[in-house]
C-alpha cells in the first residue's frame, strides 16, 4: 500500500486538525486484522504486516502530527511527490526534496533534517552516509507530518499567536 504524504494537510484518511476520536477511527483503518502487531497501540500506533509503524500525535484532542516508520518490506510505501522517502538514500532524499523546498539539518541532531515550509521532518539515529549496509544510518527511520506552528520556537510561538488575535 501507498501512503502519501500531503503536508500541511495529512496523510490518508489522518487530516491534521480532525479530532482525536476521528483520529482514532483513521488509525484503525490501516490495522491488517489478520496480521495484529503485539507492538500495537490503539489510538497511539499501529505496525503494520511490513513493519510500517503509523503514529498519531495529539493534543487537546487533536490531531497535531503523524509520524510514519520505515518498514522492514517493501509492501507499504511512504511517498512524498513520487519519492520513496523509506527506500532512498537519506543524503540523497535530501538534494532531491532541496528541489522542492528549504530542507536544514535538524539544529538538535544533525543527522536529521526539517522542511520547515512543508512541516516535514525526518529522522535517523546517525548519520552513515557513505555506508550503504548501515541501514540505521544510510537510509531514514521516520518522518513525521505535522500542523502549522509545530516546530516554532517560544518567541514564533508567541508571534503566531499575537498575529492571530
Amino acid at each position: 500500500m501507498d501512503f502519501d504524504l500531503a503536508p500541511p494537510s495529512g496523510v490518508g484518511p489522518l487530516r491534521i486538525g480532525m479530532s482525536r476520536q476521528s483520529a482514532n477511527t483513521a488509525l484503525d483503518s490501516f490495522r491488517d486484522l489478520s496480521a495484529v502487531s503485539e507492538s500495537d497501540r490503539p489510538g497511539q500506533r499501529v505496525f503494520r504486516p511490513g513493519g510500517l509503524m503509523i503514529s498519531i500525535h495529539c493534543m487537546r484532542d487533536v490531531l497535531e502530527a503523524v509520524e510514519l516508520g520505515r518498514p522492514a518490506a517493501q509492501t507499504d510505501r511512504v511517498i512524498f511527490r513520487g519519492l520513496d522517502v523509506f527506500a532512498i538514500p537519506a543524503c540523497e532524499l535530501v538534494q532531491r526534496m532541496g528541489e522542492y523546498t528549504s530542507i536544514e539539518p535538524d539544529p538538535d541532531d544533525p543527522a536529521s533534517f526539517i522542511a520547515s515550509d512543508l512541516l516535514l521532518s525526518f529522522w535517523r539515529p546517525f548519520a552513515a552516509d557513505d555506508e550503504p549496509e548501515e541501514e540505521q544510518g544510510y537510509f531514514f527511520n521516520s518522518v513525521l507530518l505535522a500542523r502549522p506552528g509545530y516546530y516554532d520556537t517560544p518567541a514564533q510561538a508567541a508571534e503566531r499567536l499575537q498575529q492571530g488575535s
